[in-house]
């Protein structure tokens, strides 16, 4: 009799991780070192868009000149620092659909971490339904305010925090 050698069971991925992992890949195309940061909208298990953290097609990125920083007083009044040079990566997959006419509603927006307000207000109002996010954000809580009431579904895969350094 034949010895048969026993093969290990390959695990898939699940759409989250599998989409996740695509985002992920995507945000290394960044252009500003405090992000790198990938997105990816998906319909029908279909990649429809994707998006990274950089400047405007023709402008200067962070990775070559430099941040462009401006101070954010906080609601409870401590200081942060952000770089406005970039637009986010979920802000571009937005944009690179309408630029293409591709329909973004009734999909899905893989992030890399819980959206900031901004973000998120486009995700409402350009009808995406569900948000996928790697981490959490540290001023993410208005974000998931406004996704409750507009019925828009989150899931964070890991609850880790993510925070940026103070540049």
């Amino acid at each position: 009799m034949k010895k048969v050698a026993k093969v290990e069971k390959h695990k898939r991925p699940s759409w989250d991780e599998y989409f996740l992992s695509i985002a992920e890949m995507i945000g290394t195309r960044g252009t500003c070192d405090r992000g790198r940061a990938g997105s990816v909208i998906v319909k029908d298990k279909r990649v429809i868009s994707t998006g990274y953290v950089g400047s405007p097609a023709g402008l200067p990125h962070c990775d070559e000149v430099g941040h462009e920083m401006h101070t954010v007083i906080n609601e409870d009044g401590t200081k942060s620092m952000h770089c406005v040079r970039t637009t986010h990566a979920e802000q571009n997959a937005i944009v690179q659909a309408a630029r293409f006419g591709t329909a973004i509603d009734g999909s899905t927006i893989y992030c890399k971490m819980m959206p900031c307000y901004v973000c998120a207000k486009l995700f409402i109002t350009a009808g995406i339904k569900r948000v996928v996010a790697g981490k959490d954000y540290h001023t993410s809580s208005r974000s998931k305010e406004i996704f409750k009431k507009a019925g828009i579904k989150f899931d964070i895969i890991n609850k880790e925090v993510m925070k940026y350094s103070k540049q």
